[in-house]
């Protein structure tokens, strides 16, 4: 590991007792002052809630979205519309090497065939592409969200792609997030109202069953409960 990365594990591993009881502010703006402009804030464009977040605490930011080439135009439209909102912040739209059409050619639709693979091409790989360029990334995981996600810290190391990873949201329940979006007028995607409550890619996105888990709408049917950037 290069000296770089040992020192940013050893800001990782401290912060995540420090800030373990943190307020999404007091997150953002220990990220702010501890990177400056070497970070990024992700976002799946479902919502704006955590571009609003950061926006109050530094105005000009760069915000990552895995252009798969298979959103739903809702996505897209959010996405867009983050820039008219946000002036000051740079959506980064990382994409994979491979177009889509590309892709369909060489291995046939690997969103049915082989998820976990489509996933890596278009997801893992352009994200840690685009993350070895920042020490940090921002992310909206919350341990509501599912099983796999109720033990999220807010400030962890993320060592498969080698830089801190902040969950400033972690803590939030399902009130706490929508009282914020629906209070601050926060941009959010419209397939939420109807009934599509965590959304990807639209071939392997559905409205979860009426019981369970946020995302248990996506791969639905399959083994698959994560597209490998979390975990």
């Amino acid at each position: 590991m290069s000296d770089l990365k040992e020192d940013l594990k050893i800001i990782a591993e401290a912060a995540e007792t420090e800030l373990a009881d943190a307020t999404a502010q007091e997150a953002l703006e220990w990220t702010a002052r501890t990177f400056g402009d070497s970070f990024i804030v992700a976002s799946n464009m479902q919502d704006a809630v955590l571009i609003d977040l950061a926006a109050k605490v530094k105005p000009n930011f760069d915000v990552l979205f895995l252009e798969t080439g298979y959103h739903f135009p809702e996505t897209i439209g959010v996405r867009d519309a983050v820039g008219l909102v946000y002036p000051e912040v740079r959506v980064v739209n990382a994409a994979a090497e491979q177009s889509v059409a590309d892709q369909e050619a060489e291995f046939g639709l690997l969103y049915q065939s082989d998820p976990a693979k489509c996933c890596h091409l278009r997801k893992v790989v352009p994200l840690r592409n685009e993350l070895a360029k920042y020490d940090a990334w921002v992310t909206g995981v919350r341990r509501v969200d599912a099983p796999t996600r109720a033990n999220t810290p807010i400030v962890q190391w993320d060592e498969r792609n080698g830089l801190v990873k902040i969950n400033p949201i972690a803590p939030w329940s399902d009130d706490e997030f929508n009282g914020y979006l629906h209070s601050n007028g926060i941009l959010e995607n419209l397939l939420v109202q109807e009934g599509y409550p965590s959304i990807g890619c639209a071939p392997c996105t559905a409205k979860p069953l009426p019981g369970q888990d946020a995302r248990s709408g996506r791969w639905a049917g399959s083994a698959k409960t994560e597209c490998g950037l979390h975990g």
